[in-house]
């Protein structure tokens, strides 16, 4: 089968990723499960690497072959956008590929909470999208930039590795960078940013020190900047960005992300009853409680202020688990499983009511 077969087999069955790997059949993931094309042939050697090489130039095998893993994105004619990864595993290539619309969702099409709005609105600040891959941290920025790009007259920086969600200018520019590409770096890309008079910034995932230490100064420069983390809170995801700095630095990034800091989304995608998957939410607003806490290095304080600040905008992942099962579109089960608190789940969906 040729790649562009298996390709066309993702978009339609509106696939999240398409895995392959040697000795397996070709897999794809829907609605965050994992099942093999029906009839097909586990992939041997041969036929693993015929199908990566052609979707690279030899710049990008070299790479590959010597690296033993790539990073790459491509366009599939006019039908969709793949973010892929190619690696070694056993001493033979494998590789995920993740769809990626070429069309942009909306807040209200991702079913995202209506304060995403708000972010949007936004001139300057510190956002940040967290939680594992493969729960729509990307697709969520995608969708406020986007509302940015259609209702705001701004430059928009994004520096990304590697490009995922491809812009059109509408009111604003846009400026996409991918590392290798159109960077030899995330620290060169961050550092000349600054000269490239933007107004908003995405830094598709902060890395490291360099890039945490990056963003909070574009941010602290009056500029709009959004990222994303792989962690499952926003008390876990404040600790993280603190504790990734020396002993000494520390007290001084608090104060930064404390100044900086507007708002941190946990996001989660769920298996729901109609066969889809929907979004559940932990939404953290920089308050100045919320500041003072991250200042004072109280972050075990911030669950109890999320709980206690639902007129804010904020809700916990538990409000949100209970309103998706009490409004029939997740399974008690389901709601569990990703739950970081279940026994406060089940009072939750067992009150009469639930914050939404």
């Amino acid at each position: 089968m040729e790649i562009s077969s298996l390709l066309e087999i993702t978009i339609n069955k509106k696939a999240s990723d398409l895995h392959l790997i040697t000795k397996a059949p070709p897999i794809l993931r829907v609605n965050g499960f994992l099942e093999p094309l029906v009839g097909q042939e586990p992939l041997t050697q041969e036929e693993m690497e015929r199908l990566i090489f052609s979707m690279v130039n030899e710049e990008q095998k070299e790479i590959l072959l010597v690296n033993k893993e790539l990073d790459f994105s491509f366009a599939y004619g006019d039908k969709a956008r793949f973010r892929a990864n190619a690696y070694y595993q056993k001493g033979a290539l494998a590789i995920a590929l993740r769809l990626i619309p070429m069309t942009i969702p909306s807040i209200e099409e991702l079913n995202l909470p209506d304060i995403c709005h708000a972010f949007a609105e936004l001139k300057q600040g510190f956002i940040l999208v967290v939680g594992p891959t493969g729960h729509g941290k990307s697709t969520t920025i995608a969708a406020i930039i986007e509302e940015i790009n259609h209702n705001r007259a701004e430059h928009i920086v994004t520096i990304e590795d590697p490009i995922e969600y491809v812009f059109n200018h509408d009111q604003s520019i846009l400026s996409q960078r991918e590392v290798k590409a159109d960077t030899h770096s995330w620290p060169i890309a961050l550092r000349s940013c600054l000269r490239e008079d933007p107004n908003v910034v995405l830094i598709g995932e902060m890395r490291d020190l360099e890039t945490i230490s990056m963003a909070l100064t574009i941010a602290e420069t009056g500029h709009l900047v959004f990222s994303t983390l792989h962690t499952n809170s926003a008390a876990q995801s404040i600790d993280r960005v603190i504790d990734v700095f020396p002993e000494h630095q520390q007290e001084q990034v608090r104060m930064q992300l404390s100044s900086t800091l507007e708002a941190i989304v946990s996001q989660r995608l769920l298996s729901s009853l109609d066969g889809g998957r929907v979004p559940a939410t932990e939404i953290l607003v920089a308050t100045p409680a919320v500041r003072a806490t991250i200042r004072e290095g109280k972050t075990h304080m911030i669950d109890n202020i999320i709980q206690t600040s639902v007129e804010m905008g904020m809700k916990t992942l538990e409000m949100d688990l209970a309103s998706l099962v009490k409004a029939g579109k997740i399974s008690l089960e389901v709601a569990q499983t990703y739950a970081f608190r279940p026994e406060d789940l089940l009072k939750l969906t067992r009150s009469k009511s639930s914050t939404k």
